[in-house]
Formats: C-alpha cells, sequence, structure tokens
C-alpha cells in the first residue's frame, strides 16, 4: 500500500476556501515533525507548517500507537478496492466465456448459471511443429511401453485373447421384446447406441446362433441391454423366468480386468451396468460403475472434440459422453456424493436433434435444437446447473436471494423444454416423456430442503416447506396429465411400469412426503396411485412404500397429539427423506453409534437375505446371487401391508381433516371449541371390524406361449400351451398406454387393512430411515 502523502501547498481546486486550522489531539504527527519532535498541525487536505517550511514531503508511514484519521483509512480503503477490481477486471477480460465463477459484473454478485443455448468454448489447439512425421515416427516407436499416444492419435492394439464363457441368448421372440423394451424406457433417454446398426448386428447374431465370433466389447454390450430391458418390461412371463442379473452377470463376464486397450464399446458397457445398478436398487455398485465409465470415456478421449471422424462415429463418441455426464450429474443428486466430471474438461459439442435411423456417414448433420424424441439434449442444460446447485448446498443454509434467484432460473429453464415438456401445457403427456422435467422438479426440492436443518430457524424452515411444496405440485401437474395419456397397445398400468425409473419412484416418494406433511391430501393422493401402480416392478418402490407407512403414523399420532409440526425436529427429520442419506447435509446422525457399536447391533427382523441369497430359476448352471433381495427381508417387505393401506390411510386422514374443517365452520370459537384433526387411524379399525372378511376371488394370468431357456425348461412344469403364440412386440414398435380408470369413491368399502396392535408389530421409526 503507498503511504499517505500530502503535497505541498495550501489552495484547493475549484476555488474553494481551505478549512481553518483546528487542531485534533487524535490525529498522529507526521514523520518529520516525531523526529524533530514538535507539535504537527497537519489536517486532512494540507500539509504541516513545518513541513512546509522546511519543503519536505508531509506524509505518514511510521507506526503509532494512535489511531488514524478515519477519513484517511477510508480514503486508504477506497484506494485498495479500486486497484483489486482493476485486477479482477483485468483477469476476467483474460478468461473465455463462460468460465465457472466469474460473473458478469465485479460490483454486483451473482449466480453464474449455465444458459441452455450457450455454445461450448472450444480450446485453441498450439502451431504444428517442424518435422513432424519424424517425430512422430520416432515417438511411435521408442515412446511404446512408456506412454500412448492421445486417443484420437492412438493405434487400437489387439485385445488379449482369454478364456469366454459359453452364453446363451434368448429366443428370438423374447430378444425382441427386451430390444424393444430397452429402446422405449432407455434409448429415448440415453441413446448411447447408434440403433439401426446395433439392430443389424443383433439379426446377424439370432441368424448364426452363434456367439462365438463376437467381439467381447459388442457382446457385453448385448447382454446388458437384455439385462436392462427385462427390468423394464412388463411381460409376466418374461420377468419370471428371465433375470436382469443372469444377464449382467454374462456382460461382465465378457470384460477381460487385464484389457488394457479401450474403445468407446467398453464405456457404454460399463454405463448401461451402472444404469442396470440403479434399477435394481444398488446404488453404491452403481456408482461404482459409473467411475468406471467415467474412466474409460476419458482414457479413449470421448470429452475432446477430436478427429476428423465419420459422420455416424463421431455422432456416437459426442453422444455417449454426454449420455455419461448426464448421468453423473443425477446420480450425484441422488445419492449426494461428489461429482465425477469437471466441466472445464470438456471440450465436445453436444449431439445433434436427429433420430438414429437419419444419422448416416457423408452427411451433414443439423444444428443442436431439443425435441421430445431426443431427450438427452434436453436433460443436458438440467444436467448443467446441478454444478453450481452442489456448491449452493455447501453452504450451512441458503438465503432467500438465493433461492429466488434458482426460481427464476428453473422458470425460464422450462421455456427452453420442448412445447408438450412444459409443466402448463394441458395436452396429454407420454409417461416416457416425464424424465426431464421430474430431474428439474427434483433439484428444485433438493435445494429447497437443505434448509430444513437444524441450523436454520423457524420461519426459514417454513419457507422451505412451502418451497418443496409448491415444487411438489407441479410435479402433480405432470402427473395429472399422464393421466390423460392415451395409446395402442398397453393399458394405463402396463405403460406407466414400463417407463418408471428408480428415478421416478424417488422422486414421487419425496413430492408426497411433502404434501403429506402439509396436508395437501388431494395432490398426495395422486402421487400414491401412482406408486401403487408401480408396485413392486422396482425394488426401491417398495422401501418407499414402507417408509411411507411409518412416516404417516408417525405423522397421525402427532397431529392427534396436537404437536406443531414446524416445531418438531422428528417430523422435519422424517420428511426431509433421503436428505439423511447425504454425508454433506444430513444432521441426524451426529453422535450415533460408529464402528464396533455399531457393527454389534443387530438389525430388525434378522438378516436381509433369503435362505440361499441365489435364484433358483437361472439359465445358467452356475449359480447367481440375487442382488435384489439384499434391500428388505421377505418380512419387512410385506409388514406394511403395501401401497394400498398407505392410499387409504392417507383418505382416511383427508375426510378427517375436512370433517374438522366442517365442524369450525358449524361451531363457535366459545361454546364449541372445534377439533381440526380426528383420528383416522381409530376410523379406520372401525371400519376395517365392519367389514366382513371375505378373500378375494382369484386372478387367473393369461397363459403364454413364452418359450423357457433350456435349463428352466427341462424342470418346471408349464401349463398347457395354446394353438397360436401370440406375437411379442418387435423392435421397432413403440408402446404406449390408455387411459387411466376412474379413481374409487370414498363410500367404497376400504380393503383390508391391519394396524398394528402391539409394540412388537409396530414398525420403528428409526429402522424407516
Amino acid at each position: 500500500m503507498a503511504p499517505a502523502t500530502h503535497q505541498a501547498g495550501g489552495g484547493l481546486p475549484g476555488g474553494q476556501t481551505k478549512r481553518p486550522y483546528r487542531q485534533r489531539r487524535k490525529d498522529p504527527s507526521c514523520d518529520a515533525c516525531r523526529e524533530r519532535k514538535v507539535k504537527c498541525d497537519a489536517t486532512d487536505t494540507a500539509s504541516c507548517s513545518e513541513c512546509k517550511s522546511r519543503g519536505v514531503k508531509c506524509q505518514f508511514t511510521k507506526e503509532t500507537n494512535r489511531r488514524m484519521s478515519s477519513i484517511k483509512q477510508v480514503q486508504d480503503l477506497e484506494k485498495q478496492l479500486a486497484s483489486v477490481k482493476r485486477e479482477l477486471e483485468e483477469f476476467r477480460k483474460n478468461q473465455p466465456d463462460g468460465s465457472p465463477g466469474m460473473g458478469s459484473s465485479i460490483d454486483t454478485p451473482s449466480i453464474m448459471m449455465p444458459d441452455a443455448g450457450q455454445k461450448r468454448q472450444r480450446l485453441h489447439a498450439p502451431p504444428l511443429s517442424q518435422n513432424r512425421p519424424a517425430v512422430l515416427s520416432h515417438l511411435r516407436d521408442y515412446g511404446r511401453g512408456v506412454f500412448k499416444p492421445p486417443p484420437p492419435y492412438r493405434l487400437i492394439g489387439e485385445q488379449k485373447p482369454f478364456q469366454r464363457p459359453v452364453l446363451e441368448l434368448p429366443p428370438p421372440e423374447v430378444g425382441n421384446a427386451l430390444l424393444s423394451s430397452y429402446y422405449q424406457a432407455i434409448h429415448r433417454i440415453l441413446p448411447i447406441v447408434h440403433w439401426p446398426q446395433f439392430v443389424s448386428q443383433y439379426d446377424e447374431v439370432q441368424n448364426q446362433k452363434d456367439t462365438s465370433n463376437l467381439s467381447p466389447s459388442w457382446a457385453s454390450i448385448l447382454f446388458a441391454v437384455f439385462a436392462c430391458g427385462i427390468m423394464h418390461t412388463t411381460d409376466p412371463d418374461i420377468r419370471k423366468y428371465y433375470h436382469g442379473e443372469i444377464y449382467m452377470q454374462y456382460s461382465r463376464m465378457l470384460t477381460d480386468v487385464f484389457n488394457d486397450e479401450f474403445t468407446i464399446e467398453h464405456a457404454v458397457s460399463a454405463l448401461l451396468t451402472s444404469v442396470f445398478m440403479v434399477e435394481i436398487n444398488h446404488k453404491s455398485a452403481a456408482w461404482t460403475w459409473l467411475g468406471v465409465a467415467v474412466r474409460i470415456a476419458q482414457d479413449v478421449g470421448l470429452h475432446r472434440e477430436s478427429g476428423p471422424w465419420p459422420t455416424v462415429e463421431g455422432e456416437m463418441r459426442r453422444r455417449v459422453w454426454w449420455g455419461i455426464y448426464v448421468w453423473d450429474r443425477l446420480l450425484s443428486v441422488e445419492l449426494g456424493r461428489v461429482l465425477q466430471i469437471e466441466d472445464r474438461d470438456i471440450d465436445i459439442e453436444h449431439p445433434c436433434a436427429l433420430d438414429d435411423h437419419f444419422i448416416q456417414d457423408n452427411m451433414e448433420l443439423p444444428a443442436e435444437q431439443a425435441n421430445a424424441s431426443n431427450q438427452l439434449l434436453t436433460t443436458i442444460p438440467v444436467a448443467q446447473m446441478i454444478p453450481t446447485v452442489l456448491k449452493e448446498l455447501k453452504a450451512p443454509k441458503l438465503s432467500p436471494e438465493v433461492l429466488r434467484t434458482y426460481d427464476l432460473h428453473f422458470d425460464s429453464f422450462q421455456d427452453t423444454f420442448p412445447p408438450e415438456c412444459r409443466i402448463r401445457c394441458p395436452k396429454p403427456l407420454n409417461p416416457h416423456d416425464l424424465s426431464p422435467m421430474l430431474h428439474l422438479q427434483n433439484l428444485r426440492i433438493f435445494l429447497c430442503r437443505h434448509n430444513l436443518s437444524t441450523l436454520c430457524s423457524r420461519d426459514i424452515r417454513a419457507a422451505a416447506i412451502a418451497s418443496c411444496v409448491a415444487a411438489a405440485k407441479d410435479t402433480v401437474q405432470l402427473l395429472r396429465r399422464v393421466r390423460q395419456y392415451q395409446a395402442q397397445s398397453k393399458s394405463w398400468d402396463e405403460a406407466v411400469r414400463a417407463a418408471a425409473s428408480t428415478m421416478t419412484c424417488t422422486h414421487i416418494w419425496r413430492c408426497m412426503l411433502f404434501l403429506c406433511f402439509d396436508r395437501v391430501f388431494d395432490d398426495a393422493l395422486i402421487c400414491i396411485e401412482f406408486a401403487k401402480t408401480i408396485g413392486d416392478f422396482r425394488d426401491v418402490n417398495v422401501a418407499c412404500g414402507r417408509y411411507m407407512y411409518g412416516f404417516l403414523m408417525e405423522l397421525d399420532r402427532k397431529m392427534r397429539q396436537g404437536v406443531d409440526l414446524m416445531s418438531d425436529e422428528m417430523m422435519l427429520a422424517l420428511v426431509s427423506g433421503d436428505c439423511q442419506g447425504s454425508t454433506e447435509n444430513s444432521w441426524v446422525w451426529n453422535g450415533s453409534e460408529t464402528g464396533a457399536a455399531l457393527n454389534s447391533m443387530s438389525p430388525r427382523g434378522g438378516s436381509p437375505l433369503s435362505s440361499d441369497g441365489y435364484i433358483s430359476n437361472s439359465p445358467s448352471s452356475v449359480p447367481v446371487k440375487a442382488y435384489g433381495s439384499q434391500t428388505l427381508s421377505e418380512t419387512q417387505r410385506s409388514e406394511w401391508g403395501g401401497w394400498e393401506n398407505v392410499l387409504e390411510l392417507v383418505r382416511c386422514m383427508k375426510r378427517g381433516k375436512e370433517d374438522g374443517e366442517e365442524r369450525m365452520r358449524k361451531s363457535t370459537w366459545v361454546q364449541h371449541p372445534p377439533q381440526v384433526w380426528t383420528q383416522p387411524t381409530q376410523q379406520l379399525q372401525q371400519q376395517q371390524q365392519q367389514q366382513q372378511q371375505s378373500p378375494p376371488p382369484p386372478q387367473r394370468s393369461p397363459q403364454r406361449t413364452l418359450p423357457l431357456p433350456p435349463s428352466v425348461a427341462s424342470h418346471t412344469q408349464l401349463p398347457p400351451m395354446q394353438p397360436q403364440k401370440p406375437q411379442l412386440p418387435s423392435v421397432a414398435q413403440i408402446t404406449g398406454a390408455t387411459q387411466l380408470p376412474p379413481l374409487p369413491t370414498t363410500s367404497a368399502p376400504p380393503p383390508q387393512y391391519h394396524p398394528p396392535t402391539s409394540d412388537k408389530s409396530r414398525i420403528s421409526i428409526a429402522n424407516i430411515i
């Protein structure tokens, strides 16, 4: 910092008269007066008389025990601030546009949000060196074994042979059904394989009936596609006799752990493995395989725009990379984990909007434009917001200004969606097109519920609940549109189940938590009906239903006791849901058991594993571990009574709320104090006692002629075959849904309900979290 200096001369600019001399004892003496030990009469605008008479500079540079003038302090701080501003402005000018962390103005702090239509800043390559051919030849020869050339210039070596397992392909009609299921549920969201080429290769394999000549990396993708297709097919026989875990085992067996020559196919296979692990509710395994996909993609240079490549290959490189990018962002939010990809490392264009069938070599691709058929382009802008949101979540709490900024940005993002994918659009919505919009609403809930922690005041918590309820209501608007959707080949229930992913289930579950907490029961019932339709089609949906049952039982008990929910720490922790599963944002685990003390605790209900933990109807002689059985034990999966119990419990809560409000309108506060909340669980118990106990008629499923794997067909007694084989959907067919059946009226007799009658049968809330 430059020393504070007064120039000699007493005149002021502009003809102003100098302020008369006034001695201030708190002012320090200048350097010269201190050395001579004389009185200093310097002012804020003029040098002292001693320095004027001697013709020296009047300055204050030596330390003093006295405080400097407040005006001098302000002047010095202003000089420092101006200097820092100039340095920051100069630094900002040297940065590429859109660099993270730099705002548009130095004076006004702002949150940097990615622009949905922003073009990526390309990195500039250095100029070519002289004697380039000789240098390249020398490096390729003598660099072998020391380092590899960068991915675009790397020769893909031969993969070392390894002992390949003997694999069984499913029958053609089953394989076609699985590919059709995969296309509808996953390829529309993550188009990471060129579908015409993939189907053409698959047809050749089915015609030859031989997998020995297949490339291991491509065969790994094929069996991963089968596994993911099984997770989304609604065919009961396929789901009974063909297990996704087995085909995923085949996919992993085709990967050599000693392979050191990776291709784009290895990255696709690892990504599909991560997607499959999420759908069977093995999220830690999914997170691990995502890391494998990211590292392989970076090893082969998918994150850089290199080439030139043939049209199809160049486009698929973009689609695979951005598919991995989007999955990294979505899974990081879902699990509360750190990101594995940095935006500053990416130098590749967005994929184009054309369908795979229109992309061919030797053609010019159009400019990117989001549409309903390419959901990857619609999801990329949402995924690009996630790093900024995760950075905000590191703060103890979020200010109202930050939340308002994000709300405005979320609203503007919805305008970039295709018209049919916007919340306010009145048209029916295909359930397969829900994903991009649900991801945006999910991000809103994750951001707002951060202010539910114990670090926030009651008012901040109430505002957080209101914001989460608003996001849940927007989700309900989308679900109402899905109810209106009609299609040709499937029932409404089958279409919803086929389109439901694990992330769809968990988002709907978060919405119903906040809606029930705020007693918005009409909207909560719509969410619960969707979850009931999905049922046990997703393992995580069963776990969410069990959590919801425990939450409602505790909510009912608190409200009957007249507890103020906004002041109840237990209910605020329960409504936050899987926020308590995040290392970064949870608050209930501090001080609880860890290490050996935690391991000594026995889980409720015994071991979550089945008797042997293996799939019995395996089409392979090798026993396959049943991954999904480790989530909940059979007792835990059934003890809460299913989504029908949750649905009826919320209906009773709704009637209790309406009855209380009606009594409040008819009574006076003085003579007849109103009872706002009745006892829905007691009403439900009385209804169940009056209801006749009659077993429901058995439901007969239609007989099918689905072929079975050889190992199953030889040991399983099948029902009689029909003369005509029903036609399973082909790969090219597009599946849809019919209209949702009308809601049951509240006057209908409720289904079987078994409330807990003892402490032994009651679910512990501690086990729900």
